[in-house]
């Protein structure tokens, strides 16, 4: 028969890639379970409240247009709907192709049943399939591989969920697709009501009624279960030659098995003969299975529901029996220890050791692995609902008794095998790498040896009592030749004549009286030696690598593993050279990829890299977990360090008189400070012991390892400080925020500090790493702030600061903002909020209204440098800019949705622009033209002043963080803030040019040059926030004019006094602060074209100039304070925004305005 598995095998190819296929479907399976954004689990009382209306289960379909007409009529929802569908339309995309693969599989499994049922496979059906080794395998795996798609989207993917993704992907995208064929995926994984919860009962009928869902031919299942009933499909057995370990040979299709016998739950029901032998078979001594990649599985609770099933299982789980085999493991448990211990001595291994005792090492390690897999399996708590299941609680509890369960013996024996595994491995593969090269040296050194014996006898050569002998010259030379013409390619005829050579050098030295002469006898004896050497180097088969692989697999404990964690990082604090055997228990456990890539890599499908990186990467994540006790320890010795350095040793002055040296010396702490950092480098050094690794495709560096965990528990430590460190109480009297500030600064000294001492034992850059996680953490929860503020939200998976490897902690938020520097950002704001406080530009500085006391000054940004660093700074920054935006937005709507968009405010507008028209002009009798139109526009102020405070109050803000910035890092680097300088008025200068000349270059759109550099500018302060251009906005009609009534409507609230240098509120009652009330008009006036500005200014002037007209002639010009405000407000609207002063004088003679200012008060 031709190869199953050949190319040209039409029938053999189509169901290799389709178990390929199967394999690639589990691993995305997988890696979706651990990316469900929360939202869809609807847990939390926030997402409830804001999606529970645009998310549905599959009710949805039952009435889907009054869900939808319901979204629809809402604006709100409509909003929410949109930005939901944005953000999540590719995650939803992504679940919905895996629930497709899921049932195109078994869509495309039944056709192939159906294509081999009608010949369309020539010579080919399912009956000779079966007959096929590979045949049977693969069919078998089909379906199995079916039943574990099933299973883990029931397990890791709650039905709910599944059920809210595919009502969201079908409204979102489904309804414009042609070919989708949702529908049946939608019955497909329709939710099961099965729950992983603690106490959640089985659903009736579960598994079996899910796994019939799509038919499958019924022919085929019992075909298939009669197979693995009856046959050793993966020839397993002759690697597991004792009766009693069977079971263990046969574990890879018990486990299919129990899988496929969901397709056909009458047997488990009612078969009982079929299901004895099924037991008697595969159960005979066990009861829990792993199914696939550490899927576990108790069988008493599995098919507690199904008569046949749990009554053969009663003589698997009777006491006595349950007894015996936990007797029988714990004993072997303890005695494996101590042989493999012996073996594993120094100088116990070598090579003329291993090759005289492989059937005895090969037993040891079969013992030992069986050994570990049923004590691993049966004392592991496998999830809540199995062990809310009495009889298997019980049972396990029986178990650890029995057994004497010791997980850290059990877990010293796994250590030791692997170690043993691990030597035996690189010594055999060695030799076989030198095979021929050891077999062509010692036939040389024999044939060398016999050819001098036969020159000896010849005469000519002289040795000592020796006399010519030409028959023993002839026979030691054909002897030499017999041995030279022994052939490598040959194995079998070489051995049997190597014997012979040896038996009959053996006869010579007998018969011929050859004793005597003890240099014969030695050379004979060394050409035996060599002979020897040939049949043992000839015996050296790569059957015994791939015994040993078989032998050592570990793919049951996929996940159980994790629950020995504690005892590995236990294992480690006391003694980090662990790590050399804890690196051989991974590639031990790395051995157990081989089970999904294996059809993988036969199908040659494009699959095999993603998978492969998937499960390498899951096994790494696990070795990183392991390996961090390493970095936690070396942070709490590290602690204890600079704890000495701070409170307990004393820095040594300049100068130190003789006689207080001892007080200085203070041994025993200067002591203890060496044997902690000593300590520090024994750690290190044991994780560099390592070596690097490669597990499965990814390879792992010990240095680079080390480094992450470094890092990672430094961004755990730096993260935790910074959250704990800001939580804020908003009802404070005396505000938080310094003293809090100096604590944080303090323990993001501490880490600074401890980087700096200990980078150097442990080899590593302590700044580099110190500013790029800090700076990492801070825009990651910049980031993460700012979604808020975002349609699109970046999600942790895409964001560029997250990682796998080096995580960023999320904390749950304690207040409205997402987390600290939200908390930070927000309290600021309170605190200088522009009701409550007076800003005093000369000084910098934030005064409270009622008491006239210092608030705020520049001590507190410098405090904040301290404790959050530059990037905090710039973070900050950041998250006032989106807040800017969000307040000019929200007005902006406002102001389209009500004056803009109703008629008599228009015509109020329209009417009082011609009474201003043309602005050159002087108004008449100005104290009623303008109070009477500010009074009708009344009710829109409050709403304008909240929102020009807020932008004023920020913009101040940014200001000062500018300024902070700006002074750090010229005191910093000087050189930096420079060159920044002078790039940037260069550059600047360069556009002005082409403006003048559009013939002169430009940076092109694609060019990063512009943004890259003012990502720069904006670090170092060089920036000026007021001259930003927050939004793109339209032409709004009567712009100007609205801006300037709602500021003169102000004006009788403020009071110019000169020696502050600015407005301040007239009363307290009435509280409004006059900079930020400036900067706020500035900011918002920028958001337009520069055309409303000038007629804003002109509009004020024109407001002066009538005044002043209006005043009744004296010697002493008086004005109304209304006007005094008004020209006070234009020198300060000049000062902020950095117009030329001649820009004002347009509108009001340069002198008015000097005298005026003179006169103020």
């Amino acid at each position: 028969m031709v190869d199953f598995l050949a190319e040209n095998n039409q029938c053999g190819q189509t169901i290799l890639r389709l178990v390929s296929r199967g394999n690639a479907i589990i691993a995305e399976l997988l890696r979706l379970s651990d990316f469900i954004p929360s939202v869809f689990k609807l847990e939390s009382r926030f997402d409830q409240v804001k999606y529970g209306e645009i998310l549905s289960d599959f009710s949805y379909f039952r009435q889907q247009d009054y869900f939808e007409n319901k979204i629809d009529s809402k604006a709100e929802l409509q909003d929410l709907d949109e930005e939901f569908r944005e953000n999540h339309i590719e995650i939803l995309t992504r679940f919905y192709l895996a629930f497709e693969s899921v049932h195109k599989y078994v869509v495309d499994l039944t056709r192939f049943l159906e294509e081999l049922d009608e010949g369309v496979f020539i010579q080919q059906t399912l009956e000779t399939v079966l007959l096929n080794e590979d045949g049977k395998q693969l069919l078998s795996e089909s379906l199995f591989l079916y039943g574990v798609m099933l299973i883990v989207v029931d397990t890791r993917i709650d039905g709910t969920i599944r059920e809210r993704m595919l009502v969201s992907y079908h409204r979102y995208c489904a309804q414009n697709a042609t070919d989708s064929n949702i529908d049946d995926v939608c019955k497909l994984m329709r939710s099961t009501s099965f729950s992983n919860q603690p106490g959640a009962r089985r659903p009736p009928n579960y598994p079996e009624a899910f796994f019939a869902r799509v038919p499958i031919n019924k022919t085929f299942i019992t075909m298939v279960i009669g197979r693995l009933r009856s046959d050793d499909i993966y020839n397993q057995i002759a690697s597991y030659p004792l009766p009693e370990h069977r079971s263990t040979a046969l574990a890879t299709q018990a486990s299919m098995l129990y899988v496929i016998l969901y397709f056909a739950p009458d047997i488990l029901h009612s078969q009982q003969a079929k299901m004895r032998e099924i037991v008697d078979k595969h159960f005979p001594d066990n009861w829990v299975i792993s199914i696939y990649m550490g899927i576990t599985v108790n069988l008493c609770d599995a098919w507690f529901p199904y008569k046949a099933a749990s009554t053969a299982l009663n003589n698997t789980l009777d006491p006595t029996n349950v007894k015996e085999q936990c007797s029988k493991f714990g004993i072997k448990v303890q005695e494996l220890n101590g042989r493999v211990n012996k073996v594993l001595k120094e100088g116990v291994l070598q090579e003329e050791f291993v090759l005289d005792n492989i059937p005895k090492l090969m037993n040891v390690l079969r013992e030992c692995n069986v050994s570990i897999r049923w004590v691993m399996l049966h004392t592991a708590i496998i999830h809540n609902n199995v062990e809310a299941n009495k009889r298997c609680r019980m049972l396990r509890e029986q178990v650890n008794v029995d057994c004497r369960y010791d997980p850290v013996g059990l877990f010293e024996l796994l250590l030791n095998t692997s170690q043993l595994e691990f030597t035996l491995k690189e010594m055999f593969r060695q030799m076989l790498n030198e095979k021929q090269d050891k077999w062509e040296s010692y036939k040389k050194e024999g044939s060398e040896r016999i050819q001098e014996l036969s020159d000896v006898f010849s005469g000519t050569k002289p040795l000592t009592r020796v006399q010519k002998n030409e028959n023993l010259q002839s026979w030691f030379g054909e002897m030499a030749k017999q041995i030279t013409s022994l052939n490598y390619d040959d194995s079998t005829a070489a051995g049997r004549k190597i014997v012979q050579l040896i038996q009959a050098l053996e006869e010579v030295q007998e018969f011929h009286q050859l004793e005597a002469n003890l240099q014969v006898k030695q050379f004979l004896a060394d050409t035996r030696k060599f002979l020897h050497h040939m049949i043992r180097t000839i015996n050296i088969k790569e059957e015994v690598l791939i015994q040993m692989q078989i032998i050592a697999d570990l793919f049951y404990a996929w996940e159980i593993i994790d629950s020995y964690t504690g005892y590995m990082q236990e294992g480690i604090k006391r003694n980090p050279s662990l790590v050399i055997k804890l690196r051989a228990t991974f590639i031990k456990l790395a051995s157990a990829l081989d089970l999904p890539l294996l059809r993988i890599s036969q199908a040659s499908s494009p699959d095999m890299l993603s998978v492969s990186q998937y499960y390498s990467g899951e096994l790494v994540a696990y070795v990183r977990k392991v390996l961090q006790i390493i970095p936690e320890t070396m942070f709490s010795l590290l602690a204890r360090i600079i704890n000495l350095q701070i409170m307990a040793i004393r820095e040594v002055p300049t100068r130190l008189e003789k006689d207080k040296m001892r007080e200085y010396a203070q041994l025993d702490d200067r002591y203890q400070v060496a044997k902690l950092t000593h300590s520090i480098s024994v750690f290190t050094e044991g994780i560099l012991m390592m070596k690097t690794t490669l597990v499965g495709i990814i390879k792992i560096d010990p240095k680079q390892l080390l480094e992450d965990g470094i890092r990672k528990e430094l961004v755990k430590q730096v993260a935790t400080a910074l959250h704990n460190g800001l939580i804020f109480n908003p009802k404070a009297k005396v505000s938080e925020l310094m003293p809090k500030l100096a604590i944080l600064g303090t323990i993001m000294d501490g880490f600074r500090t401890s980087f700096e001492y200990i980078q150097d034992y442990v080899n590593i850059y302590g700044l580099k790493i110190w500013q790029e996680e800090v700076s990492r953490i801070i825009n990651y929860n910049v980031e993460q702030e700012c979604n808020s503020f975002l349609r699109t939200k970046v999600l942790d998976f895409q964001s560029i600061y997250q990682s796998t490897a080096i995580p960023i902690p999320r904390y749950p938020p304690v207040d409205e903002s997402v987390n600290f520097i939200g908390r930070l950002t927000r309290e600021v704001l309170r605190i200088t909020d522009p009701k409550l406080t007076t800003y005093i530009d000369p000084m910098r500085t934030w005064y409270e209204v009622k008491t006239k006391q210092e608030l705020v000054n520049l001590k507190l940004f410098q405090q904040m440098e301290r404790s959050v660093g530059n990037f905090g700074m710039t973070g900050l920054d950041r998250l006032l800019s989106f807040m800017i935006v969000k307040e000019i937005q929200t007005f902006n709507r406002a102001i389209s949705r009500t004056v803009l968009s109703d008629k008599p405010w228009l015509d109020m507008l329209e009417g009082f622009n011609r009474q201003l028209y043309p602005v050159k002009n002087i108004i008449v009798n100005p104290h009623k033209v303008y109070p009477s139109a500010i009074t009708k526009a009344s009710k829109f102020y409050p709403t304008f002043l909240d929102m020009m405070l807020k932008i004023g109050q920020m913009q101040l803000l940014r200001r000062q963080i500018s300024y902070a910035l700006h002074s750090s890092c010229k005191f910093d680097s000087k050189f930096l803030a420079s060159a920044l300088q002078t790039f940037n008025d260069s550059l600047m200068n360069e556009i002005e040019k082409h403006y003048q000349d559009p013939s002169l270059p430009y940076p092109k759109e694609e060019n990063p040059l512009m943004y890259e550099l003012t990502s720069y500018l904006e670090s170092a302060g060089l920036s000026d926030p007021l001259k930003k251009i927050y939004v793109t906005t339209k032409k709004l009609p009567h712009f100007a004019l609205l801006n300037f009534m709602f500021v003169l409507s102000q004006f009788p609230k403020l009071l110019y006094i000169k020696s502050v240098g600015g407005m301040v509120c007239k009363k307290p009652q009435e509280p409004i602060d006059g900079a930020p009330f400036v900067v706020g008009c500035i900011t918002y006036l920028k958001q337009f074209h520069t055309e409303n500005t000038d007629q804003f200014l002109a509009l004020l002037g024109q407001f002066v100039r009538s005044h002043v007209d209006a005043a009744p002639s004296s010697k002493t010009l008086d004005l109304p304070p209304e006007v005094m405000n008004a020209l006070a407000f234009l020198e300060d609207f000049i000062h902020y925004s950095g117009f030329n002063r001649k820009k004002l004088e347009a509108h009001i003679p340069a002198y008015l305005l000097d005298v005026l200012l003179n006169k103020a008060a």
